[in-house]
């Protein structure tokens, strides 16, 4: 899709369809005003229809009265409701609208004089469209192959075009996460990420590191290697480095990669197992990040480490009892070898501190039911050892509409992984706060660097609850790329 800035008057822009949207309640229609009567009539009688209503579309023949063929509007709510969403969904709706009408280009009007910024409503804009007309149609017969041209009808600025081009590479990055997240078991095991991300780092000019079994046996990654023994598929350990940041420390984002999950010795029930090929989300959207933040060429340091396991039952398996060493020297009792993303997490998150001494770490992962249990499949579960960095990661959240909520780590919670017969053990007591107690294990792992951590486990996918929005088709949702660009954006300011 080419996309374009155009400053030319919407009443005198030729395209197929000429987008704008318009307001419940008061019936403002932004960018149109002083069309031709019988158009506006026309507006009007439609505006009785949709009633501004946020995702509600029309489309209105011009009869040639302007170069425009179609009219569509597109309802955002009421003004006062607007939000850093509104013109993201409403955007989606367009592109779903435009796919429909299989036209090869259309305008949308940037509406001035909102409470956001233009810019802000720009990048809505792109990534609405963006992520709207994805589809994963890498196994179906009948490719869904549409394009089409958009022209983002705003006023002349400089900043029009950086903006355009960033949503683009944001958007990109969502869409290479959900890309490889939708994979099936059979096709992306963790030496198929690991090449992934070897053709990112050729692409984008990155250092990339891969540890393999031997490697990581040698290295005293005991997490990653109990966890990924009992396959046949090995473990690897994957690291991304973009390095434009001079001497500054790096941000180290870690993301959990199990490219399935049966739960190993402690088997999962046989219903909704499939959708555990969705464990990978993690890792997949620090691949997603990495390939953005390269792309957008940003002064930093980032690195990416991405720990990848298949967890499956076999004689080779790790087994409940087992006590296992991780990279840090301290040890787990295994009680459950359905909480592995921990163990391969604690090791990642260990050598991230160890090696690269960062100014902050962050991870992603599909960590726990009980953070759905907790807040259900639209917020991500956030813990954290420092206040400023929730307080920054929660401003970012803001912007990008990726909710998170965050839930408190105190000593408590630190003592219920207390074992007996190691330094901690991989689960809590019974079900209590079982989101936080997978944040304690990890948090054993972190020394003194400022860290974040994500439970993804809601939000990843599309589950039952999902709320409807057209840029998350079913399917892997890409969460958390947009929000750390967010957070690495205002990084760099």
């Amino acid at each position: 899709m080419k996309i374009i800035q155009d400053t030319t008057n919407p009443l005198k822009k030729q395209t197929s369809v000429l987008c704008a949207y318009v307001t419940e309640k008061t019936n403002q229609v932004f960018g149109l005003e002083g069309i031709n009567p019988k158009i506006k009539n026309a507006i009007t009688e439609s505006l009785k229809e949709i009633e501004g209503k946020l995702g509600k579309i029309s489309i209105i023949n011009t009869y040639d009265l302007i170069p425009a063929k179609r009219i569509l509007l597109v309802g955002i709510g009421t003004k006062e409701k607007i939000s850093n969403d509104t013109f993201r969904f409403a955007s989606g709706k367009i592109a779903q609208k435009i796919k429909d009408m299989k036209v090869k280009d259309f305008a949308i009007i940037v509406p001035q004089k909102t409470q956001l910024k233009q810019t802000s409503i720009i990048s809505q804009i792109i990534e609405g469209v963006r992520l709207s007309l994805f589809s994963f149609d890498k196994y179906k017969k009948e490719k869904i192959n549409f394009s089409a041209n958009l022209a983002i009808i705003a006023p002349n600025s400089k900043d029009i075009t950086k903006v355009i081009k960033r949503a683009q590479i944001i958007s990109d990055g969502v869409i290479f996460t959900k890309e490889i997240a939708n994979l099936p078991p059979n096709e992306c095991t963790p030496i198929t990420l690991a090449n992934f991300a070897k053709d990112l780092a050729n692409k984008n000019k990155m250092k990339c590191r891969i540890f393999d079994k031997s490697q990581l046996k040698r290295g005293g990654f005991g997490g990653i290697t109990a966890v990924g023994q009992g396959s046949k598929n090995e473990p690897r350990l994957i690291i991304l480095e973009h390095n434009k940041g001079g001497n500054k420390k790096p941000i180290v984002i870690v993301g959990k990669a199990v490219t399935f999950d049966t739960g190993g010795i402690s088997l999962k029930p046989g219903e909704k197992m499939d959708e555990m090929k969705f464990d990978k989300c993690g890792g997949c959207t620090v691949l997603g990040i990495m390939k953005a933040v390269s792309e957008l060429q940003l002064p930093i340091n980032v690195v990416g480490i991405v720990p990848s396991v298949e967890n499956m039952p076999s004689g080779e398996s790790y087994r409940p009892g087992d006590i296992i060493k991780l990279y840090s020297g301290k040890t787990a009792e295994i009680l459950n070898t359905d909480a592995e993303g921990r163990l391969i997490l604690a090791d990642a998150l260990s050598y991230g501190e160890k090696i690269y001494k960062p100014k902050t770490i962050i991870d992603f992962a599909t960590l726990t039911g009980a953070c759905i249990v907790a807040l259900g499949t639209n917020v991500a579960g956030m813990v954290s050892n420092n206040e400023n960095l929730v307080k920054e990661m929660t401003l970012a959240s803001n912007e990008t509409y990726e909710e998170v909520w965050h839930l408190p780590l105190n000593e408590d919670y630190m003592s219920m992984i207390k074992s007996d017969v190691a330094d901690m053990k991989n689960v809590g007591i019974g079900r209590a706060a079982g989101t936080i107690t997978a944040a304690a294990f990890l948090q054993n792992a972190v020394e003194k660097t400022p860290w974040v951590h994500f439970d993804i486990a809601g939000v990843a996918w599309t589950q039952t609850g999902t709320k409807e929005k057209p840029y998350n088709p079913k399917g892997a949702t890409g969460f958390g790329v947009r929000l750390i660009l967010e957070y690495l954006r205002k990084n760099t300011q």
